[in-house]
């Protein structure tokens, strides 16, 4: 059995559910929002978007996934997300020249519907670049185009293949329309029994039939399995963990930078199995292999925790590891051998640009500050 069935009771205490065999749509690839032709009215345009008007009016750059927020006088009232928003066209303001329309085309995301009332003077704020450094693109007056009706994708369905269902799943089973409002816990294991993984579903039971499987199992279809499923390219990431914990070091290099990320998800699930901090000592990072952010983060879990350890995955998330609970703590040595591959790599990755530091700098620092001599070979 490579799943458990887990529900946690209003004490917090999990209860076992069930187990099954295997799960058929647990990695689904993302559908991207279809693209769509918006106008930003009246923009008085900051950082990126500014750098992306040329006075030709002529396109001149993606920006990335740019944010829009709606906000009142005092506080934000929704946002939604400008999929891979590219510049069309731009032109001067017909009501004041000193501004500027945008036609961008982008695919729109929200993550609910509109239901407030429209301010009588809105403002929307806009931010674009790296999801982690998110900085302002400025303002505008309106934006033409952004409370058109959507429909939402068709969930993609997660059938629980080969299931033995506890009690209380069977009594959920046996209701008039099979079906529940609440939450289960889908925690994946490795061949040793390991909890490598865990996942909730909305537990909307569309169907429970006999088990391809054969026996007394069921196969149950759910209607929706969740929206932060794992990408296809998992897969054989989580095949590769279905083995075992790693035990050697670089088991990740091969790996693009999305699988990198895919892999720093399942260290996490050990996170509070580390055992007590330890201070002090000499820790050797091989950096021959960090070409990007996440694979700045699995080498250096890889120094301090081991492989297969987690040590953060992101800034702020090894900012939090430094400050101890996490078996490793400061004062310590930290040798990054082949650092030149990281600082060469990262040299775009501008994480404080009133410093210019780049996130290879800000990581160094960071460290520094925090009480390790980082020894750069």
């Amino acid at each position: 059995m490579k799943y458990l069935l887990v529900h946690q009771g209003e004490d917090d205490k999990d209860a076992f559910w069930g187990r099954c065999a295997g799960v058929e749509g647990m990695f689904v690839d993302k559908v991207p929002p279809p693209r769509e032709v918006l106008t930003l009215r009246g923009c008085a345009p900051e950082g990126l978007l500014r750098d992306a008007l040329t006075p030709t009016g002529e396109p001149t750059a993606l920006l990335g996934d740019v944010c829009v927020e709606i906000w009142n006088e005092e506080q934000p009232l929704q946002w939604w997300s400008l999929v891979e928003c590219v510049v069309i066209a731009h032109q001067p303001n017909r009501d004041d020249p000193t501004l500027v329309d945008v036609v961008v085309g982008a695919g729109v995301e929200e993550e609910d519907a509109w239901s407030h009332t429209l301010p009588t003077t809105p403002r929307f704020k806009l931010f674009a670049g790296p999801a982690r450094t998110l900085g302002s693109a400025g303002q505008c007056r309106a934006v033409n185009g952004l409370f058109a009706t959507r429909d939402a994708p068709a969930p993609t369905p997660l059938r629980l293949i080969g299931c033995e269902p506890a009690e209380p799943l069977l009594a959920v089973l046996r209701r008039p329309h099979k079906w529940d409002r609440d939450w289960l816990g889908l925690w994946a294991l490795d061949r040793t029994g390991r909890v490598m993984h865990r996942h909730n579903v909305d537990l909307s039971i569309e169907v429970a039939r006999p088990s391809a499987l054969g026996g007394s199992l069921l196969d149950i279809e759910l209607t929706g399995g969740g929206d932060d499923r794992p990408p296809l390219l998992a897969r054989p990431i989580w095949e590769t963990w279905h083995r075992g914990a790693p035990t050697t070091r670089n088991q990740w290099a091969p790996l693009s930078l999305q699988g990198r990320s895919e892999w720093l998800d399942l260290t996490a699930t050990g996170m509070s199995e580390q055992g007590p901090d330890r201070a002090g000592g000499v820790h050797h990072l091989d950096g021959t292999y960090v070409t990007d952010a996440p694979g700045l983060h699995c080498a250096m879990a890889e120094a301090l925790a081991g492989p297969g350890g987690y040590y953060g995955r992101e800034w702020n998330a090894f900012k939090d590891c430094l400050h101890g609970g996490f078996g490793v703590t400061a004062p310590f040595t930290l040798i990054w051998h082949d650092a030149e591959v990281a600082r060469q790599a990262l040299a775009d990755d501008i994480w404080d640009t009133e410093k210019g530091l780049t996130y290879f700098e800000e990581i160094v620092q960071l460290l520094e500050s925090s009480g390790v001599t980082v020894v750069l070979r």
